[in-house]
This record gives structure tokens, C-alpha cells and sequence, in this order.
């Protein structure tokens, strides 16, 4: 560790997008900076979840092995609150990935989700580390909800896109931010350049992302990052989780060029 302050990495939501929080990581571990505490939101809470089992090296090996047949796989069908269950992804990382409490994990995480009923944000620091990020992942209409603890919660996006804010309360001196969403409004003109029609699900995804995007900007200019990582990812589908190679270059990329910034304050 280069410095004696305590480092936290807050993983931002972003769908496909976020193959590239692995770029991210294995960019600072290579340079010696190894967060102490992890927090994510959506794909960031499950990225960061699996990083902070000390699975990393296991994630990375299947996301790189997935196809578009294989993700189609984890999409299971369903009517009642969302269009995905999400059974199926969970069950996988709780077999493969995730089977411990986060209070087992080997370093210290949160994630954030978002209560459906009172709109509040929730922060999950203890309990089944799988149910957390199944939480903190349910993108409303494509997702069901989750059901943790009495509460109704959803994709903790909607709040808290890249929590800096929680890597902060759980002791952070300084906070590495990770935000996936800054490039999206030029996705929409490559989308167009493509002359594809959306389905229904990227109907759905693309419209929430834009309010993550202007949601982002909001909290990140109350609550900054002490360095923000912001991937160039603008030609990444919000559903193209096959092409986590690319992603992971990305993230990898806007590290390296972050690190000096880092090293400064470091």
C-alpha cells in the first residue's frame, strides 16, 4: 500500500457497461493501490461484491467466456413486477461467486439500493452478500423487485449511482469513483448510426439511464470523488454483457490515465 490513508472505491451502475469495473481493479492493483473498502451500485455492487469475496479472477474468467446464447440463458421470463426474475443470475453467483454473508467477505462492503414504497436509500452492510447485490441490481421493468427484510427494493441507481457517499460513512479517507454513465448521450447517436429499433427492454434501460446520467452529475457535485474514473464506453450496449473484453480495456485504460492523479494524492 503506498499510503497509510484508507482507500475506497465506490463502483457506479452502468448494465453491460460494468465488465469494465474489472479493468479498474486489476489497473490499481497492478499499481499497488488496493482499495480497503469497496462499495457499489448495481453492476458496481455485484462487480464489488465478488471483489470483495476475493473472486475477481473467477468473474473475470466467465464474463469473458460469455456469448450472447449464454446471457439469454440468465433471462428468465417473468410477468409479476418486472420482466426478468433474475433466479437464475443470482443462483449462479451464489453457487460460483458469492456464498457468504457480507460480514464474511475479505474486505469490507456495501451496496446501495432503493426502497420502492418510500423512495429512500438503503445502504446493505450486513447479510447474504447475493441478496444484496440482487437488491441493488433490479432495474425497474426489467427486474423484479426484491423482496429483503420487509422492505420492497429496486436498483439502487436511482438514488446513489456512484456512492461515494457510503465509502465516506464506512471510513474512507480518500474515494476513488467509478462512473460508467459519462459518455451515454453520445451512445444514442451511435444507436441511431446502427439504424437498429429498440426492443422493449432497451426501451426501458436507455430511458432510466438517462436519469441515472443527470442523477450522477447531481450527487457527484454534492458528494465528489477525491479521483473519478470515467470509462469511455459510449459504444457499449446497456444488454451487450458479452462484450466484457472491451469493457474491461475501457476500464482498465481510464485507470492508467487516472493514476498519477491518484499517486499525487496518494
Amino acid at each position: 500500500m503506498k499510503s497509510e490513508l484508507k482507500i475506497g472505491i465506490a463502483l457506479g451502475a452502468g448494465s453491460a457497461r460494468g465488465w469494465a469495473h474489472i479493468g479498474v481493479l486489476r489497473a490499481l492493483d497492478e499499481a499497488g493501490i488496493r482499495p480497503q473498502i469497496v462499495c457499489g451500485s448495481s453492476i458496481g455492487a455485484l462487480v464489488g461484491a465478488v471483489h470483495a469475496a476475493g473472486q475477481l479472477d473467477a468473474l473475470e474468467e466467465w464474463v469473458l467466456g460469455l456469448n450472447w446464447h449464454k446471457v439469454l440463458g440468465f433471462f428468465d421470463i417473468s410477468f409479476d413486477g418486472g420482466f426478468l426474475k433474475g433466479a437464475k443470475l443470482i443462483s449462479y453467483l451464489e453457487d460460483h461467486l458469492l456464498d457468504r454473508s457480507i460480514e464474511q467477505l475479505k474486505l469490507p462492503f456495501g451496496a446501495v439500493a432503493t426502497d420502492l414504497r418510500s423512495g429512500r436509500e438503503i445502504w446493505l452492510r450486513e447479510g447474504r452478500a447475493v441478496d444484496a447485490v440482487r437488491a441493488s441490481i433490479a432495474l425497474p421493468g426489467l427486474f423484479t423487485p426484491c423482496e429483503l427484510d420487509g422492505r420492497l427494493l429496486v436498483d439502487g441507481a436511482l438514488v446513489n449511482p456512484v456512492p461515494v457517499s457510503l465509502c465516506r460513512a464506512m471510513g474512507a479517507d480518500l474515494v476513488i469513483g467509478v462512473d460508467l454513465g459519462g459518455g451515454r448521450m453520445a451512445r444514442r447517436a451511435s444507436a441511431a448510426r446502427r439504424e437498429k429499433s429498440l426492443n422493449m427492454i432497451e426501451v426501458v434501460a436507455e430511458s432510466i439511464n438517462i436519469m441515472q446520467v443527470r442523477i450522477t452529475r447531481s450527487r457527484l457535485a454534492g458528494e465528489p470523488a477525491d479521483v473519478l474514473v470515467a470509462p469511455l464506453l459510449e459504444d457499449i450496449g446497456i444488454m451487450e454483457y458479452h462484450r466484457a473484453a472491451e469493457s474491461i480495456a475501457e476500464g482498465r485504460a481510464a485507470t492508467e490515465l487516472a493514476l498519477p492523479q491518484i499517486n499525487r494524492l496518494l
